[in-house]
């Protein structure tokens, strides 16, 4: 995949509707983007898929929508406050722009020139709530949703009624002071994320039983005796699988990154990044993270309230563990749609498409009447549309242009079918189905599409 193939998903992604540069009337700002019609459906269907995987799915996570603007005191506790949520930065002493000492070989990208001394520079976004702006009116913006779920642990635990080992999972906004931001939504200062955070019981290694084939759907009573190095491991594997059977991501494209001790977060044990290859090279898209007691037992000391989990069966209390598996929305999606991008020559024209799976496509199917002056062919159309419509499938309408300039249209967006009501139409109540990959077609019921196109539309 080339720089090339980037430019070219950019342009595409602003001609098609995915994403906007934020404040393009203002010249923009950096780092900032917007998610047209298209990226906003692909969005909520990656965020949807997700729940469902993490949530709906299972009977030992629940969910929770925690405040972007909390207590200071949480990010005291979390060390974020501090220099372990620290980038090292270098100014240029010709252009006077900074830069990541660990993104840039100590000159200026831009200047060629040696960078200065490096110092520590904080990544939380700061604000201040209330008239007066003071010391008592310093609040921050998230940098992460993680901490909301661990101040609920006991809110959660005791009204969900829950077991440890259990999970609670969030889907929110995190914001992040980013040196240098990019490339396109790689790395932003305003992002989205999916994490789910498993609360289990403290162990040895020696006390799990390294099974690395647990199924989610195991008894319970089994699953207790799992450590925390078992659980790390299931769910590593777990959100591996998910990228390549749901998201459609080659294996090839994707690997596990282990982290060196120089690499360790502050609060980690042990961690993976699930990386992909992207044009620039192999980067990070989502996190597993052992992270101990670390999270619990700080914000326990910090607030003086007590954070441990009592279990009745056992009559065992302790501050469980936590295994983290956070992945970004943002990175996600651009992950779907450089994956699936591709480009071939068609009867000696150029086709661009996006090869989305139909659980994955912003838009299932495009309805096209073959003509737009005659009533006959446009009201049934419409009337297609509507039972689509009614059945939750997501479509597009489309009238304009002739057949071919439709259809390529529709490829470009990711549909993976498309309908053509024509004058057979009229006849015998059958349509044209055409598949974006294959390009053929073939005659169906019409009363025979929304149990076709449902079935199709439901993620594996």
């Amino acid at each position: 995949m080339s720089a090339q193939t980037l430019e070219t998903i950019v342009s595409v992604a602003k001609r098609r509707g995915f994403i906007f540069p934020s404040s393009e009337i203002y010249d923009g700002f950096r780092s900032s983007y917007d998610y047209g019609p298209l990226g906003v459906e692909l969005k909520n269907v990656i965020k949807k898929l997700w729940w469902e995987e993490m949530v709906v799915k299972r009977e030992d996570i629940v969910g929770l929508d925690s405040a972007i603007l909390m207590n200071p005191k949480i990010w005291e506790a979390s060390g974020h406050t501090s220099a372990g949520f620290a980038d090292e930065l270098a100014e240029c002493p010709q252009c006077h722009k900074r830069w990541r000492v660990d993104h840039v070989e100590g000159k200026c990208p831009e200047c060629e020139v040696a960078l200065g001394g490096a110092r520590k520079f904080n990544l939380l976004v700061r604000t201040h709530l209330g008239p007066v702006e003071d010391e008592t009116t310093l609040a921050y913006f998230r940098p992460e949703t993680a901490q909301g779920i661990y101040v609920n642990f006991p809110n959660v635990q005791q009204a969900s009624r829950m077991k440890v080992p259990f999970g609670i999972a969030q889907i929110g906004k995190a914001f992040r002071n980013e040196i240098t931001p990019g490339p396109f939504t790689f790395r932003t200062r305003e992002f989205e994320q999916m994490e789910m955070q498993w609360f289990c019981k403290p162990g040895n290694r020696e006390q799990g039983t390294g099974d690395r084939n647990l199924k989610k759907n195991e008894k319970r009573s089994d699953r207790r005796s799992l450590n925390p190095d078992d659980w790390f491991m299931y769910w590593k594997e777990q959100r591996m699988r998910w990228y390549g059977d749901v998201l459609g991501i080659e294996a090839g494209h994707l690997r596990f990154h282990p982290h060196g001790k120089d690499e360790l977060a502050h609060y980690a044990k042990a961690a993976f990044d699930i990386e992909y290859q992207y044009p620039w090279g192999w980067g990070e898209f989502e996190g597993i993270h052992n992270r101990g007691d670390f999270d619990l037992s700080n914000h326990a000391k910090h607030s003086g309230k007590d954070l441990a989990y009592f279990d009745e069966e056992t009559k065992d209390r302790f501050i469980p563990f936590i295994i983290e598996t956070s992945g970004g929305v943002d990175r996600a999606l651009l992950v779907t749609l450089l994956e699936h991008f591709d480009e071939e020559e068609v009867r000696g024209e150029k086709r661009s498409l996006f090869r989305f799976p139909p659980w994955l496509a912003p838009v299932t199917v495009g309805v096209l009447p073959i003509v737009r002056n005659n009533e006959r062919i446009v009201a049934k159309a419409r009337d297609i549309a509507e039972d689509i419509r009614k059945n939750a499938i997501r479509f597009f309408y489309d009238e304009t242009g002739s057949i071919g300039r439709r259809y390529r249209r529709l490829d470009e967006i990711g549909a993976p079918f498309a309908i053509t009501i024509d004058f057979q139409t009229l006849e015998d109540n059958t349509v044209t189905l055409r598949g974006r990959d294959s390009m053929e077609q073939q005659r169906i019921a019409s009363d025979e599409l929304c149990p076709v196109l449902h079935t199709k539309q439901q993620a594996p």
